[in-house]
C-alpha cells in the first residue's frame, strides 16, 4: 500500500550537503541523536527530514540496525499525522514497538531506541483509547521506556514531554488519586517534566501542544487561557523540517476549532 504524500513540501526541509550537519543540534534537539558518520545513514534522515517517510524508512532499514531510529521515528510520524486508515496506522506503530524491542536487546545504551518504544506506543494506546492501552498494560512499558530513555540521556526533551503527557492523559482517565496509588502518576510532577521539556527545546511547536493539551488534561478549563496561547506559540513556530511544519499546522488546526 503507498504512503500518503507529506502535503507540505518545501526547499527549507531538503538540508542538502553540509546544511543537515550545519542544523543538526537544531533539528535533533528534541530527541538528541548523534549526528550519523554513515553518508546513507545521514541520506536517510534527509529523506525524513524533507517529508519522505516512506524513502527514509527503506533507507535506514538497508543500513541495518544502525538506521532504525531514523526508521522508527519517520514511521511513527508518518503514521500519527498522515496514515488516514485505522488499522495500517496500528499496524506501523506495532513494528516500530518490536524494532525498538529488538534495538533494546542489541544496543541498550540507545537512548532512542527506549524513547521510539515509547513514543509509538503512546500513539498506539491514543488510537485504541487510553483507557484500553491501560487495561493492556501498555502504560507501564511506555513509563519504563521513558525512565530509561532519561536515564541514558537527561536531556531527552521529547521523552521528557512524553512522560509529562503520560502523566496528564492516566489523571485525565483514571483520576489523580487511582492514578497516583496504580500508575504512580501525579499532576506536579507532569507540568515539571513539561516545563523542563520547555527549556531544554524553546523553539518546539509540539512541546508547546503537548504542554497545552496536558494542562487541559490535569487542571481543565482553569487552563484554558495558558492552554490558548500555547498553541498561538506553537502555529507561530518556524519549521525547519516536515514533521515540526505538521506540529505547526496542528496547532493552528487546533485555534481553527
Amino acid at each position: 500500500m503507498a504512503w500518503n504524500k507529506f502535503p507540505h513540501p518545501d526547499k527549507a526541509y531538503s538540508h542538502a550537503g553540509a546544511t543537515l550537519q550545519k542544523n543538526w543540534a537544531r533539528l535533533h534537539r528534541g530527541d538528541c541523536e548523534p549526528f550519523p558518520a554513515d553518508t546513507k545513514l545521514q541520506d536517510a534522515w534527509r529523506s525524513y527530514h524533507a517529508g519522505d517517510f516512506e524513502q527514509a524508512v527503506a533507507a535506514g532499514l538497508a543500513c541495518g540496525i544502525a538506521g532504525y531510529n531514523v526508521a522508527n521515528k519517520a514511521t511513527t510520524v508518518y503514521a500519527s499525522y498522515l496514515e488516514t486508515n485505522d488499522e495500517r496506522k496500528l499496524s506501523l506503530l506495532n513494528e516500530v514497538a518490536q524494532r525498538c524491542e529488538e534495538q533494546q536487546q542489541k544496543t541498550p545504551d540507545d537512548a532512542n531506541a527506549w524513547y521510539l518504544h515509547a513514543f509509538a506506543l503512546g500513539r498506539y494506546s491514543q488510537s485504541i483509547s487510553v483507557v484500553k492501552a491501560l487495561a493492556q498494560g501498555l502504560g507501564g512499558k511506555i513509563k519504563h521506556s521513558l525512565t530509561q530513555a532519561l536515564a541514558l540521556q537527561p536531556a531527552h526533551a521529547d521523552a521528557h514531554i512524553a512522560l509529562g503527557a503520560y502523566h496528564a492523559e492516566v489523571i485525565d482517565k483514571v483520576g489523580a488519586l487511582v492514578g497516583g496509588i496504580t500508575y504512580g502518576v501525579k499532576k506536579d510532577v507532569g507540568k515539571e517534566l513539561l516545563e523542563t521539556a520547555m527549556k531544554l527545546n524553546p523553539d518546539s511547536a509540539i512541546t508547546r501542544i503537548e504542554y497545552a493539551n496536558a494542562l487541559l488534561l490535569m487542571f481543565g478549563k482553569t487552563k484554558m487561557k495558558e492552554a490558548e496561547r500555547l498553541y498561538e506559540e506553537a502555529a507561530a513556530c518556524v519549521a525547519l523540517d516536515a514533521m515540526e511544519r505538521l506540529d505547526v499546522e496542528a496547532a493552528k488546526a487546533e485555534l481553527a476549532d
